[in-house]
Parts: structure tokens; sequence; C-alpha cells
């Protein structure tokens, strides 16, 4: 997409811009409707009024509610920073700082993939606050109003959070060369019982998902090293301590370099989805939608 709006006859309507960016917003034209004061009528009207300006359809429609095509979400990661900005003016809060978004999530996965993703927002002034840790502490955590945004390895139960999926990360068994180069040729799982395990946790459970989802067969296996930091295993795996199974996204480097290498490489790996949980009511903060939006749009490409 060009750093440019399209050329039409005049200029874009505001008004169309802002409904376009509740529409995106809210989910759905009803919801948009109900928070601009219009009439459901009046906004599909002007969402249908911009697609003919793009030249493109904007939102698929669904059942319930809308779903943004790729257009959309790059559309409105652009828009929402001056239009919330217009709006904080008009209300009297544009001398205002902005408060920081909360954001918590697994370290590795914030810390090797989303916070770079995020760097432009930063630049552009939005400030965060970024917690890590487990997936169910957060989300209590984000119950009790402590984070803006979680990104959880599990979809929440019930209806009192809203997950969005995320991106996609698929596992891979790893070791360094040395570990490969002995194993060439042997079978694969046997094999890998000579071999030192390394973990993140205890309970292995990165590898038993593998060994499941892979082998068809439980592991019966006990870790050499444990260390509650995938990065800290990559560590090892790199040094040579033996093998694991991590995320591709984290030891796509040493892969490419030669430093760790695939020990088996099935037709079907394990994946797991990471969803992005708020709470159902929308925050009052401009740029905690700003940054939804933003990874929504951005991180799936970056895994």
């Amino acid at each position: 997409m060009s750093d440019r709006l399209p050329p039409g006859s005049g200029p874009l309507d505001l008004n169309h811009l802002r409904t376009f960016l509740a529409v995106h917003r809210a989910g759905s034209f009803t919801a948009a409707a109900h928070l601009l004061g219009l009439s459901q009528s009046t906004v599909t009207a002007q969402i249908r009024a911009l697609e003919q300006r793009f030249g493109r359809e904007l939102f698929e429609r669904q059942a319930r509610g809308v779903s943004p095509l790729p257009y959309a979400d790059d559309l409105a990661a652009r828009l929402a920073v001056p239009l919330d900005r217009l709006a904080g003016l008009a209300d009297g809060r544009g001398g205002g700082v902005p408060e920081p978004v909360h954001l918590a999530g697994p370290a590795e996965f914030l810390g090797t993939v989303l916070l770079a993703a995020l760097a432009p927002l930063v630049a552009e002034g939005v400030q965060l606050r970024v917690t890590t840790g487990l997936t169910d502490p957060l989300l209590e955590e984000l119950r009790a109003g402590r984070h803006d945004l979680v990104v959880a390895t599990r979809r929440p139960r019930g209806r009192a959070l809203l997950a969005e999926p995320l991106a996609d990360e698929e596992f891979v068994l790893v070791a360094a060369s040395v570990w490969a180069e002995r194993l060439a040729g042997r079978e694969l799982p046997d094999a890998l019982a000579e071999v030192p395990l390394l973990s993140y946790a205890e309970d292995l459970p990165i590898v038993r998902r593998y060994w499941r989802h892979v082998f068809d067969r439980r592991l019966h296996a006990r870790a050499a090293v444990t260390v509650p930091d995938l990065r800290a295993v990559l560590a090892a795996v790199t040094a040579g301590a033996g093998w694991s199974v991590l995320p591709a996204y984290l030891c796509r480097a040493e892969l490419a370099s030669g430093a760790i290498r695939l020990l088996h490489e099935p037709a079907d790996p394990p994946i797991n989805t990471a969803y992005l949980v708020r709470r159902p009511a929308a925050s009052a903060d401009p740029h905690v939608a700003l940054v939804r939006e933003h990874l929504l749009a951005v991180a799936r490409g970056c895994v």
C-alpha cells in the first residue's frame, strides 16, 4: 500500500473515515452505529462509499458482524493516530499525555517478535509497559484490570474476555550439528533416548505435544536440563548440551546459519495458535486500540 490515499473526485470525507475506524474497532456495523449515534443504514452507506472510492472491499460481511480484509487493517493502522488526535482536540484532550499501553505475554514471543513489530508505534509516541509470564496468571490479571492486552498461548474460556487469533507458531525438533551427525541414519525417536533432553519445564509440555502429534506415542523421558526461558533452552541446544523442541520463529537464525539442525521434518508439524486477548469493554485510551490493530495486522507475517 502506498503512503498516499488513492486519488478520487475531491477530498475524502472525514466522517466516512471516522465511521470506517469505528467499524474496524467494533467489528460490526450495528455496534459502530451505536457508538457514533448514527443509523445502521448511514454506516452501511458510508462504508460502501469508501469501498467505491478505494475500488475494493474493506470488510467481509459475516453472519455476526464483519471481519476486516488486509487492506482495511493497513488503512486502520494509518488512520488511528491522526483521527484519535483529532478526537482528542475536539473534546479537550489534545494537550493531555496518553497513558501507556499495558501489554503482557510470553517473554520469548514478546521479546523476539512483537516488540520489534511495535517499534514504529513507539517511534510515533505510543508508550508500552510490558509484563511477561504464563498465560493463566496473565489472563487472571487481565480480568482484574492490570493489563490492556494479553498474548495468550490458548483461547480463554467463557465470555469474560475477547480473544482474536494472532499468529500460528510451528514447533521444530532440533539439536546442535554434533548431535545431528551422530544421529544421522538412526531411527527416531528411539535414538534420542541416548541424547540429553533440554526443556523449559519439568513436565515437558512442548516436547510431549510434539511426540503425540508427530510420532503418535507418549513420551517417556526426563529432562537433563530445565530452564524457564526458551531463549536459554535455545542457547543450551546451540552449545551442544542436547536436543529440544522449540518454536521455529525463535531459532530461525540458528537454523539458517547451521548452528543447530533439524532432526526431523514431518509433513504436518505441530502448530500452536497465539491469541490477542482483551476485556469486552473498549478502552478509553485510543493507543490500546492502535496497538491491538497493529499487532493483528503484522504479527502473523513475523512468525
